[in-house]
Protein backbone atom coordinates (compact mmCIF):
# COMPACT_ATOMS: atom_id res chain seq x y z
CA UNK A 1 0.00 0.00 0.00
CA UNK A 2 2.01 3.13 -1.00
CA UNK A 3 0.45 5.57 1.13
CA UNK A 4 0.84 3.55 4.24
CA UNK A 5 4.19 1.39 3.51
CA UNK A 6 6.16 4.47 2.23
CA UNK A 7 8.01 4.76 5.44
CA UNK A 8 7.25 2.04 8.20
CA UNK A 9 7.28 2.43 11.51
CA UNK A 10 10.62 0.67 13.22
CA UNK A 11 9.57 -2.35 15.62
CA UNK A 12 8.88 -1.33 19.38
CA UNK A 13 12.03 -2.20 21.42
CA UNK A 14 11.30 -4.56 24.63
CA UNK A 15 11.84 -1.69 26.49
CA UNK A 16 9.15 0.49 24.90
CA UNK A 17 11.47 3.27 24.16
CA UNK A 18 10.40 5.07 21.18
CA UNK A 19 12.80 7.11 19.06
CA UNK A 20 11.53 10.37 17.94
CA UNK A 21 13.40 10.92 14.98
CA UNK A 22 12.33 7.12 13.16
CA UNK A 23 8.76 7.84 14.77
CA UNK A 24 8.43 11.38 13.32
CA UNK A 25 10.16 10.23 9.94
CA UNK A 26 6.79 7.45 9.91
CA UNK A 27 3.65 9.61 10.66
CA UNK A 28 5.08 12.05 8.58
CA UNK A 29 3.81 10.32 5.66
CA UNK A 30 0.24 9.65 7.00
CA UNK A 31 -1.17 13.39 6.99
CA UNK A 32 -2.62 12.49 3.32
CA UNK A 33 -4.84 9.39 4.68
CA UNK A 34 -7.41 12.24 5.25
CA UNK A 35 -7.51 12.92 2.08
CA UNK A 36 -8.58 9.65 0.57
CA UNK A 37 -12.06 10.42 2.85
CA UNK A 38 -13.23 13.21 0.95
CA UNK A 39 -15.51 15.76 2.79
CA UNK A 40 -12.70 18.15 3.48
CA UNK A 41 -14.65 20.13 5.36
CA UNK A 42 -14.29 17.60 7.96
CA UNK A 43 -10.89 16.09 7.37
CA UNK A 44 -9.10 18.80 6.45
CA UNK A 45 -8.87 20.43 9.84
CA UNK A 46 -8.11 16.56 11.02
CA UNK A 47 -5.39 16.68 8.52
CA UNK A 48 -3.85 20.03 9.35
CA UNK A 49 -3.85 19.14 13.35
CA UNK A 50 -1.84 16.10 12.46
CA UNK A 51 0.74 17.86 10.74
CA UNK A 52 0.77 20.88 12.95
CA UNK A 53 1.67 18.75 15.76
CA UNK A 54 3.99 16.59 13.94
CA UNK A 55 5.70 19.58 12.98
CA UNK A 56 5.65 21.15 17.02
CA UNK A 57 7.12 17.60 18.00
CA UNK A 58 9.80 17.94 15.46
CA UNK A 59 10.61 21.52 16.38
CA UNK A 60 11.34 20.19 20.22
CA UNK A 61 13.67 17.19 18.96
CA UNK A 62 15.29 19.77 16.79
CA UNK A 63 16.34 22.06 19.32
CA UNK A 64 18.18 18.73 21.46
CA UNK A 65 17.95 15.32 19.28
CA UNK A 66 20.61 14.34 22.31
CA UNK A 67 18.24 15.35 25.02
CA UNK A 68 14.91 14.16 23.26
CA UNK A 69 15.94 11.11 21.41
CA UNK A 70 13.21 9.37 22.87
CA UNK A 71 9.37 10.07 22.85
CA UNK A 72 9.51 9.35 26.90
CA UNK A 73 12.37 11.86 27.18
CA UNK A 74 10.42 14.50 25.52
CA UNK A 75 7.61 14.00 28.68
CA UNK A 76 9.97 13.74 31.15
CA UNK A 77 12.42 17.09 29.73
CA UNK A 78 8.91 18.88 29.58
CA UNK A 79 7.28 17.97 32.88
CA UNK A 80 10.25 19.32 34.58
CA UNK A 81 10.60 22.31 32.65
CA UNK A 82 6.80 23.60 32.18
CA UNK A 83 5.98 22.78 35.85
CA UNK A 84 2.24 23.14 36.68
CA UNK A 85 1.23 23.66 33.14
CA UNK A 86 2.61 20.60 32.45
CA UNK A 87 1.01 18.39 30.46
CA UNK A 88 -1.18 20.87 28.37
CA UNK A 89 2.00 22.47 26.71
CA UNK A 90 5.10 21.99 24.28
CA UNK A 91 5.23 19.02 23.25
CA UNK A 92 3.76 17.24 25.11
CA UNK A 93 0.49 18.65 24.41
CA UNK A 94 1.22 18.17 20.58
CA UNK A 95 1.93 14.09 21.17
CA UNK A 96 -1.59 13.67 22.91
CA UNK A 97 -3.69 14.52 19.85
CA UNK A 98 -1.51 13.18 17.66
CA UNK A 99 -1.79 9.82 19.16
CA UNK A 100 -5.49 10.66 18.79
CA UNK A 101 -5.10 10.97 14.93
CA UNK A 102 -3.18 8.20 14.66
CA UNK A 103 -6.15 6.27 17.04
CA UNK A 104 -8.57 7.02 13.77
CA UNK A 105 -6.42 6.18 11.10
CA UNK A 106 -6.03 2.50 12.82
CA UNK A 107 -8.91 1.65 14.58
CA UNK A 108 -10.74 2.33 10.85
CA UNK A 109 -8.41 0.31 8.80
CA UNK A 110 -8.32 -2.42 11.65
CA UNK A 111 -12.02 -2.55 11.62
CA UNK A 112 -12.15 -2.76 7.35
CA UNK A 113 -8.89 -5.15 7.89
CA UNK A 114 -11.05 -7.29 10.23
CA UNK A 115 -14.11 -7.49 7.57
CA UNK A 116 -16.62 -5.24 9.63
CA UNK A 117 -19.27 -4.02 7.43
CA UNK A 118 -22.74 -3.05 6.90
CA UNK A 119 -23.86 -6.51 5.13
CA UNK A 120 -26.85 -4.37 3.30
CA UNK A 121 -23.98 -1.54 1.56
CA UNK A 122 -20.80 -4.01 1.67
CA UNK A 123 -19.04 -1.63 -0.24
CA UNK A 124 -19.34 1.60 2.20
CA UNK A 125 -16.93 2.69 4.81
CA UNK A 126 -19.73 4.34 7.86
CA UNK A 127 -19.22 1.67 10.13
CA UNK A 128 -15.61 1.52 10.29
CA UNK A 129 -15.49 5.32 10.33
CA UNK A 130 -18.40 5.53 13.20
CA UNK A 131 -16.53 2.93 15.22
CA UNK A 132 -13.20 4.91 14.72
CA UNK A 133 -14.54 7.98 15.39
CA UNK A 134 -16.16 6.58 18.53
CA UNK A 135 -13.37 5.07 20.27
CA UNK A 136 -10.46 7.91 18.85
CA UNK A 137 -11.89 11.31 18.98
CA UNK A 138 -15.39 11.47 20.06
CA UNK A 139 -14.83 11.97 23.67
CA UNK A 140 -12.83 14.41 23.18
CA UNK A 141 -15.12 16.39 20.89
CA UNK A 142 -18.14 18.85 21.81
CA UNK A 143 -21.48 18.50 20.30
CA UNK A 144 -20.75 20.41 17.40
CA UNK A 145 -18.13 18.66 16.56
CA UNK A 146 -19.68 15.29 17.34
CA UNK A 147 -21.93 16.12 14.97
CA UNK A 148 -19.91 17.51 11.96
CA UNK A 149 -18.48 13.79 12.28
CA UNK A 150 -20.98 11.69 12.59
CA UNK A 151 -22.87 13.59 9.66
CA UNK A 152 -19.93 13.36 7.35
CA UNK A 153 -20.18 9.40 7.64
CA UNK A 154 -22.57 10.21 4.43
CA UNK A 155 -20.36 11.77 1.97
CA UNK A 156 -17.45 8.75 3.00
CA UNK A 157 -15.89 7.06 -0.29
CA UNK A 158 -16.76 3.48 -1.21
CA UNK A 159 -14.32 1.00 0.07
CA UNK A 160 -12.79 -0.10 -3.33
CA UNK A 161 -12.34 4.15 -3.73
CA UNK A 162 -10.63 4.22 -0.20
CA UNK A 163 -8.15 1.34 -1.17
CA UNK A 164 -7.26 2.65 -4.76
CA UNK A 165 -6.62 5.96 -3.12
CA UNK A 166 -4.39 4.39 -0.35
CA UNK A 167 -2.90 2.76 -3.60
CA UNK A 168 -2.39 5.98 -5.12
CA UNK A 169 -4.53 5.53 -8.21
CA UNK A 170 -3.50 1.96 -8.66
CA UNK A 171 -5.69 -1.15 -9.44
CA UNK A 172 -4.84 -3.63 -6.92
CA UNK A 173 -6.84 -6.93 -5.94
CA UNK A 174 -8.78 -6.06 -2.92
CA UNK A 175 -7.23 -9.07 -1.06
CA UNK A 176 -3.77 -7.51 -1.70
CA UNK A 177 -4.31 -4.07 0.00
CA UNK A 178 -5.96 -5.99 3.03
CA UNK A 179 -2.61 -7.41 3.20
CA UNK A 180 -0.54 -4.57 2.77
CA UNK A 181 -3.46 -2.84 5.35
CA UNK A 182 -2.30 -5.86 8.04
CA UNK A 183 1.32 -5.46 7.22
CA UNK A 184 1.01 -1.40 8.28
CA UNK A 185 -1.42 -2.42 11.65
CA UNK A 186 1.54 -5.17 12.23
CA UNK A 187 3.92 -2.21 13.05
CA UNK A 188 2.16 0.50 13.63
CA UNK A 189 -0.45 -0.55 16.58
CA UNK A 190 1.93 -1.65 19.49
CA UNK A 191 3.90 1.43 18.92
CA UNK A 192 0.51 3.74 19.28
CA UNK A 193 -0.43 1.81 22.53
CA UNK A 194 3.17 1.94 23.61
CA UNK A 195 2.72 5.76 23.57
CA UNK A 196 -0.92 5.72 25.06
CA UNK A 197 0.66 3.45 28.46
CA UNK A 198 2.82 5.77 28.36
CA UNK A 199 0.47 8.77 29.06
CA UNK A 200 -1.30 6.80 31.65
CA UNK A 201 2.05 5.89 33.67
CA UNK A 202 3.06 9.54 33.47
CA UNK A 203 -0.22 10.84 33.97
CA UNK A 204 -0.16 12.96 31.23
CA UNK A 205 -3.78 12.19 29.63
CA UNK A 206 -5.82 14.97 29.31
CA UNK A 207 -9.58 14.39 28.75
CA UNK A 208 -11.11 18.44 27.71
CA UNK A 209 -13.25 18.49 24.48
CA UNK A 210 -12.24 20.62 22.01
Amino acid sequence: MALLLEHEFKPLPADKQIETLPFLEAVAHLPPFFDCLGTPIVYSPVKADLTGNIKKIRAVYDSNPAKFKTLQNILEVEKELHGSAWPKTGATLALMWLKRGLKFILVLLQSISDGERDEEHPNLIRVNALKAYEIALKKYHGWMLQKLFTGSVYALPYKSDLLKALEKGKEVKEEESIEKIHQFLTRATPILDAIYEMYIKMNAELSYKA
